[in-house]
């Protein structure tokens, strides 16, 4: 059996897995970020750790002597500052912090073929820009620290007591050189950051140490067993749901919102707004339309208004589509895709006396739901199948919610068993890297076959004037607000 840990931006999730591709058991545990100021957003490794043992050991439960390898995967971007032992020097920056507009002007800085090296549009909470503010800012820090790594990569060092990290989360850094495949070391050069703290680079299905004896402990499984590079946490997903070729899209709605289109070469988008990354295989490689605020502002909306989930789906779908003129912009933590701009803000527009809760909650899935569209429309055409949408992630499964994403998007959507895909690609990865599977191609073949959720109904068309509206408003509030 194969142990898959997703380190998720709030809530690991673990998942084991039986040769025969049967999910025997998954578990997760769930920690908070914390924003220390305005446009800041940090979480305590620690955190992260503690809440491995019991999503393992729940996962496992008498199934914990029979895993034979573990797979990590996780959130993007992050930065974990740790010494040699794996203690995190100071909380961990993550993908939505926006401290590091200046940082970016560096990056702009730099000469057109360096930055065509990235491959990738400049973008706030990337590792990169970081580290530049950690230099700049909290020098003894980063002075000090043995490892910059990524937040799999980080739980890997505590696990093994071993450094490494793969090219699906290297390449989310804008550190990495996507036409050689490793850290772009003329781009550090340039910027004046460290190599030297950079982790080893392997493959997603590569050995890269075995469990440590008090990791084992911990986790409640048998010391030495080998743990594989692993890959970024969409890198996993799509992995799990069986993409890997150009085709069909995949939509991971959890903290953000990523629609994932896999490629079988590296093409940039000559219009920056989507990101283009390495697969979890070799010659294998994904474009990305990344969206920052999906289950992050439904979740801050849901606090504010005092709304269990429940009542946030049976209040907001008794409210007419168009939420009666009410337009909700989600950009809590600025916005990647298609924007990039970290100090985009977030509105409800067009309120009046005749509002009540339950119109704020409709606007704000149908405000999601938009951003989702108008990634989708950003994502390059070529070798893309806009008519078929696999969903992946916990963030989509109530049928009600389901069906406004395929009237908003005005596509068909598909959708496998499996919820927590991410954990699941890990788990692959480990069978791959233990000899079970022979390829990451092999055990994307295997995936579940994915089965129709929601096609676009009569509310489709109700949602078309109220986008169009939703398109138009963030240039003015923009301009307003700067």
């Amino acid at each position: 059996m194969f142990l898959g840990i997703d380190l998720g931006t709030s809530s690991l999730k673990a998942l084991v897995l039986d040769v025969d591709g049967t999910i025997v058991g998954t578990a997760s545990a769930s920690y908070s970020m914390s924003a220390p100021q305005p446009g800041w957003s940090e979480a305590e490794p620690e955190d992260w750790w503690t809440a491995a043992a019991p999503a393992v050991r729940q996962a496992a439960g008498e199934h914990a002597a029979a895993i034979a390898a573990v797979g990590l995967s996780g959130q993007m971007h992050s930065v974990v500052l740790s010494d040699d032992a794996g203690n995190a020097l100071r909380p961990a920056i993550l993908w939505p912090d926006g401290r590091t507009r200046l940082q970016l002007e560096a990056y702009r800085e730099l000469s057109e073929e360096l930055r065509r090296k990235l491959a990738n549009p400049l973008a706030t909470g990337m590792a990169g820009p970081t580290l530049l503010w950690l230099r700049d800012h909290e020098r003894p820090h980063y002075r000090h620290a043995q490892w910059a790594l990524q937040p799999k990569d980080w739980l890997r060092l505590r696990l093994i007591h071993e450094a490494a990290t793969e090219p699906s989360d290297a390449s989310g850094t804008l550190l990495y050189d996507m036409t050689t495949d490793y850290w772009a070391k003329d781009v550090l050069s340039e910027l004046d950051l460290r190599l030297d703290f950079l982790a080893p680079i392997r493959e997603s299905v590569e050995i890269c140490g075995v469990l440590a004896p008090a990791a084992a402990a911990h986790l409640g499984v048998r010391p030495n067993l080998p743990v594989v590079g692993g890959a970024a946490d969409t890198a996993a997903a799509a992995i799990a749901g069986g993409l890997l070729d150009p085709g069909p899209i995949q939509l991971t709605i959890g903290t953000g919102a990523q629609l994932v289109a896999p490629r079988d070469r590296l093409a940039v988008d000559p219009t920056a707004r989507t990101h283009i990354y390495r697969a979890a295989a070799p010659d294998r490689w994904y474009a990305m339309a990344a969206m920052q605020n999906a289950g992050l502002a439904l979740e801050w909306v849901r606090t504010t208004l005092v709304a269990s989930w429940d009542e946030v789906y049976a209040e907001a779908f008794a409210v007419p589509p168009g939420a009666q003129g009410l337009i909700f912009l989600p950009y809590l933590t600025g916005e990647r895709t298609p924007h990039f701009d970290p100090a985009a803000k977030g509105a409800w527009i067009g309120l009046g006396l005749s509002h009540g809760r339950g119109h704020l909650l409709r606007a704000a899935l149908e405000g999601v739901a938009f951003a989702v569209r108008q990634g989708l429309e950003a994502l390059p055409v070529a070798g893309v199948r806009r008519d078929e949408l696999r969903l992946a992630g916990g963030g989509s499964l109530d049928p009600r919610w389901r069906q406004l994403l395929a009237d908003v998007l005005e596509r068909p959507l598909l959708a496998t068993p499996v919820t927590e895909a991410s954990a699941l690609g890990a788990a692959l990865l480990a069978g791959v890297g233990f000899g079970a599977w022979p390829d990451a191609q092999r055990v994307a073949a295997m995936a579940a076959p994915a089965q129709l959720v929601a096609t676009p109904g009569r509310d489709a068309e109700a949602y078309r004037e109220p986008y169009l509206r939703y398109r138009q408003l963030y240039q003015p509030i923009a301009a307003a607000l700067a």
